[in-house]
């Protein structure tokens, strides 16, 4: 059964989460601070972090930043503060899904749920196409796509994407010359089951094009689509 890692300086929102996950059988264990989940994270491998942002000693994103330089491990933001930049901070920093308080619990595990069913995905999705010994690469001008070994190059230097990142540019790659709405992009990338909103494409394909620099207008975006 998944293990998560609850991170939150309430102890009644941590004994909240807690019991709710329990009691839908999965492993839980708390941290009271982003210093605190930084170092559980050292220690012990989690399959998702639910984490507040603001908090003592180390708030959420400076814990997940850390954590992301560790280990590999999707995460579900809380926030008393629902604006616009707040989400896109977080989205930038790799998380996958972001929940204002306060919130429902029900809804809160069900987008756990979802999270944790779209990461198993693509483990397998991954470790099928390493069973496949063909190389699927493309090359544009100025820009190298891997698909097989998930590396991308940008004028002969390799760049370093978050896994979204990654999964949404071998999609336009493959499908180049191809025009997908925000909510096609989204059933296509993140999954039918996806709980967000299209403002997390518009986030991500605005990080993709800085990554990719000067080769940025690789990307088009059409009005209306």
């Amino acid at each position: 059964m998944a293990k998560i890692l609850v991170v939150d300086d309430e102890l009644s929102i941590r004994m909240g989460i807690r019991e709710f996950a329990e009691y839908q059988g999965y492993k839980v264990e708390e941290a009271a601070n982003g210093k605190e989940a930084v170092e559980r994270c050292r220690q012990k491998d989690f399959d998702i972090i639910i984490m507040d942002i603001m908090m003592p000693e180390m708030d959420g994103y400076e814990a997940y930043k850390k954590i992301r330089e560790i280990k590999d491990i999707p995460a579900l933001m809380l926030s008393a503060k629902g604006e616009e930049y707040d989400k896109l901070q977080g989205f930038e920093l790799g998380i996958d899904d972001y929940v204002v308080k306060p919130f429902s619990i029900r809804e809160l595990m069900a987008r756990i749920g979802v999270i944790l069913q779209r990461n198993q995905k693509n483990r397998k999705k991954t470790e099928a196409e390493g069973a496949y010994q063909e190389v699927e690469k493309y090359e544009f001008k100025g820009l190298s796509v891997n698909v097989s070994a998930r590396e991308v190059f940008v004028d002969g230097v390799r760049v370093e994407l978050r896994p979204k990142e990654y999964d949404l540019l071998f999609f336009l790659v493959r499908n180049r010359g191809i025009v997908f709405s925000r909510e096609a992009l989204l059933e296509k990338v993140w999954g039918f089951d996806f709980m967000g909103d299209d403002r997390t494409v518009d986030a991500q394909i605005k990080m993709l094009r800085h990554a990719l620099g000067e080769h940025r207008t690789y990307i088009v975006t059409y009005r209306g689509a």
